[in-house]
């Protein structure tokens, strides 16, 4: 008898999205996609028969319902079913088209083949489990600060990547001009993710590092210091590693965080102030917003 897979549907606002991953991560879920569907967004999460019974996904649904509460948007629809085995992979990948982001990248699945004539920088991804596709607002921004900070022929300098998901953010800081990007995930599965699109993007290991770990294993793995860091993952996490990003920066280093919902910004600036951060500018897309931050100079400091 052929294995069968449940496809989970959740219908949300697009506030809710991150979350949303977040939770299909954590519960299990093989690949993850989500879509527009006019001002809500449509997330599908795939994972094996035997892993779930129903009420476990009665629980999901209720777990989803008590994380809009907290945010304070409309519960989303959750509904599942099953698939056979051979529709699970191409169920989730037929809604994931090639995308251009800012000016300068085209992010494209790896099971589509790039225009060849485009003038952009391709990105190749093969996200499996981990969040990062290039559809999420907080990763566009991301990758849109990105393409600013190496603008105007500016290039070189080491980066980290704290969370790294699918490495679409490394990949980028590479393809756009830094010389070395060392990244870390908690997830042994992210980790795995990265490191194939490292080499599904043809980029030696020397110059793309990936381990599992936190903020403090970056210092061991470079303690030179960082001139940039990248960190696209929940506010709540961001909140709590803002201590401990000095140790690992140089004193000029500049930093993008994401991963932000508005109402998150005011908490997350000011604590940045209060360990030495400043933020230069706030970009925000629907109800996400990126902070592109720098270290304070020392006649900054009070």
């Amino acid at each position: 008898m052929a294995n069968r897979w449940w496809e989970i549907q959740i219908l949300s606002h697009p506030a809710l999205e991150e979350l949303i991953f977040w939770r299909l991560e954590q519960f299990g879920c093989q690949g993850m996609v989500s879509e527009n569907q006019e001002t809500a967004r449509l997330v599908r999460g795939y994972l094996p028969q035997l892993q779930a019974h129903p009420l476990d996904l009665a629980a999901l649904s209720i777990w989803l319902c008590q994380d809009a509460v907290t945010i304070d948007v409309q519960p989303p629809q959750t509904a599942w079913h099953l698939i056979d085995e051979q529709d699970w992979a191409s169920s989730w990948k037929q809604y994931w088209m090639p995308q251009e982001i800012g000016d300068r990248i085209v992010i494209c699945p790896a099971w589509l083949s790039p225009d060849p004539d485009t003038e952009r920088a391709v990105i190749r991804l093969d996200p499996g489990v981990a969040f990062g596709t290039g559809v999420h607002p907080t990763t566009q921004l991301c990758l849109e600060s990105l393409e600013m900070r190496y603008s105007f022929g500016n290039a070189g300098g080491v980066l980290a990547d704290i969370g790294c998901g699918s490495g679409i953010l490394s990949i980028a800081g590479l393809f756009l001009g830094a010389e070395q990007v060392h990244a870390v995930d908690t997830d042994p599965l992210v980790v795995r993710a990265t490191a194939s699109n490292r080499e599904l993007n043809r980029i030696k290991a020397d110059r793309l590092s990936v381990a599992e770990g936190q903020v403090k294993d970056l210092a061991e793995l470079y303690p030179h210091g960082f001139d940039g860091i990248l960190c696209n993952i929940l506010a709540e996490v961001i909140l709590e590693i803002i201590p401990h990003l000095s140790a690992i920066a140089k004193p000029n280093a500049w930093g993008i965080l994401s991963g932000i919902l508005m109402e998150k910004a005011q908490p997350i600036a000011d604590r940045l102030e209060k360990h030495g951060w400043q933020v230069g500018t706030l970009w925000r897309r629907q109800e996400w917003c990126c902070l592109n931050i720098r270290r304070q100079k020392p006649e900054d400091d009070d």
